[in-house]
């Protein structure tokens, strides 16, 4: 990475140029156009992270006063656990800065805060189709097999 990259909380000022990288996020996702997310979820979800009474948190890298990647992550109770867990929902790059550590430094800013609010234990998804994400993931966690099933109801 030839210029330093800032991972450090989301802050309200943030929307304009967070907006592109979520709307990038989803359509990866194949949430674009008619499948979009309707805007009353994104406008929630924006006021989730700054709500204290909401477990839901976000990161962003910048560099040079641009955002180039975005993580969300919540905590939430396990039953296999007495401390909280943290489950690391979204994680997406700007396509321009790919394969240049961006991805990587987010995944371990979310380790940093799970460690210092002393959650054990980071969990994620990821689509099988997801390769490029796939090599990084193998490199920072450990894969342990499972399947996400998921019904809507």
């Amino acid at each position: 990475m030839a210029t330093a990259v800032l991972i450090r909380p989301l802050r309200e000022t943030d929307l304009t140029a967070w907006t592109p990288l979520w709307d990038g996020y989803n359509a990866f996702y194949g949430r674009h156009g008619e499948t979009a997310l309707a805007p009353e979820i994104t406008q929630t979800t924006w006021q989730r992270f700054f709500n204290a009474g909401e477990p839901v948190f976000a990161l962003v890298a910048e560099s040079e006063g641009q955002l180039l990647g975005l993580t969300h992550y919540l905590y939430h109770r396990s039953t296999t656990r007495v401390e909280l867990t943290c489950y690391l929902q979204d994680l997406f790059t700007d396509p321009a800065a790919r394969g240049k550590g961006v991805g990587r430094a987010l995944i371990e800013g979310v380790y940093e805060r799970a460690k210092a609010a002393d959650i054990k234990r980071v969990y994620w998804q990821t689509h099988t189709s997801n390769s490029a994400g796939r090599l990084l993931y193998d490199k920072v966690a450990q894969h342990m097999g499972f399947i996400v099933y998921s019904h809507e109801v």
